[in-house]
């Protein structure tokens, strides 16, 4: 899986035989499935919870204020699993997803949670995902730990790190610093404002466009 050309530097034993291989890293909300806490504000009605990481640049302001909002209305991990057991992926994406998995490695890295991304990761095939974890205490959610902090653009630089050609794909505000770090990164699916925020990353909407771009990187 993937491309590259075989490095001829030097000669004889001591030839570089170092292959550039690529890897594709997916944002998940947005991108492949829909996003989970607009879900979760159109089932409870609580209208602040519609805020994601296309509104509020700083993950952590949002997910405190998340917090506090489910702490106000006695909202328990519970309530958000019945709510994130109704969705599916996105029109297509269950299709794209496996297309691209059968032309390269693909990581999907998102700022959700375990025990949040695992009915989603059985509709899409078990595909690897990099995520965080909650701390929750008698059912409540009570915090959050991040798996790290910038967990998407320090994924990016060390796959780069290991040879990989690192091809990227987000929607949000969280997912620019990682679309920086790749070899290449693309915006997909994104809010108008953030296009025009950040022009330095190509604008796709469709996933026939998308893999067709990636395909002519791997």
């Amino acid at each position: 899986m993937g491309s590259g050309s075989l490095s001829t530097a030097g000669g004889g034993c001591g030839k570089d035989r170092r292959v550039k291989q690529s890897i594709v890293t997916l944002d998940l909300e947005g991108v492949l499935v829909p996003e989970i806490w607009i879900a979760v504000s159109e089932k409870t009605g609580i209208q602040e919870l519609r805020l994601t990481t296309r509104d509020v640049p700083d993950y952590d302001v949002l997910m405190k204020g998340r917090l506090k909002i489910l702490d106000q209305h006695g909202l328990k991990l519970r309530d958000i699993q019945e709510v994130i057991g109704t969705l599916s992926p996105l029109p297509g994406g269950r299709e794209f997803l496996s297309e691209l998995r059968s032309l390269t490695q693909v990581i999907i890295l998102s700022d959700t949670f375990e025990e949040f991304a695992q009915p989603l990761m059985r509709q899409l095939g078990w595909p690897t995902i990099f995520c965080h974890r909650l701390e929750v205490k008698e059912g409540r959610i009570v915090d959050y730990r991040l798996r790290q902090p910038d967990q998407k653009r320090k994924s990016v630089a060390a796959l780069r790190g290991l040879g990989y050609n690192v091809v990227a794909a987000g929607d949000s505000f969280n997912d620019t610093t990682m679309l920086a770090e790749a070899d290449t990164g693309f915006l997909f699916h994104s809010p108008e404002a953030i296009q025009k925020q950040f022009p330095q990353f190509k604008a796709l909407e469709s996933y026939s466009d998308l893999l067709s771009h990636i395909r002519a990187l791997i």
